[in-house]
């Protein structure tokens, strides 16, 4: 298989995996006698399905080379998961649609900026973390008596075709 463009992500084409959460150009209301600007509605959270809580967890991501090779895929179906890096570089977010195995025909990577968030949607299948340089992230999940996490093997691995450009800080 050829490599596998990473584009810069943008909201829209975000849209079919999750939200993109970024203060850049953010409109919203000051707060805290205008020393802040509060912006609402940059994700959905699901985070109680079937008994579930919120869970606020730490990740600590090593550094990987974003070509990969790619072959395992995860989702959780009964919450949202949401990556907010702390003061990393950039990092890349492997996603595809699917019902019961992902579709490949959806599979998109986007380089992501250390400044943005991420929320994953309910089902959406993604690789774990990849960080070129490591780093922090918080992530806010669903947390339940069984974990929510099921893998998938892709028939082919996938790599990753990295331009300059795209994993700039």
């Amino acid at each position: 298989m050829r490599p596998f463009p990473i584009r810069q992500i943008d909201a829209a084409g975000f849209a079919p995996y999750g939200w993109l959460a970024e203060a850049g150009g953010a409109t919203g209301r000051p707060i805290n006698d205008g020393t802040s600007l509060r912006v609402d509605g940059v994700g959905e959270l699901q985070l109680t399905a079937e008994g579930g809580a919120p869970c606020l967890a730490l990740f600590r991501a090593r550094p990987r080379d974003p070509r990969g090779p790619w072959q395992v895929l995860e989702r959780h179906r009964l919450g949202t998961q949401t990556f907010v890096p702390m003061g990393c570089a950039r990092y890349v977010v492997l996603v595809a649609l699917g019902d019961v195995h992902p579709d490949m025909d959806t599979l998109a990577a986007f380089s992501v900026a250390g400044h943005q968030a991420v929320t994953l949607r309910a089902g959406t299948w993604h690789h774990g973390l990849i960080a070129p340089q490591g780093g922090d992230f918080v992530v806010i999940e669903r947390r339940g008596a069984e974990v929510d996490n099921e893998l998938a093997t892709l028939a082919e691995a996938v790599t990753l075709s990295v331009e300059f450009d795209a994993l700039r800080h």
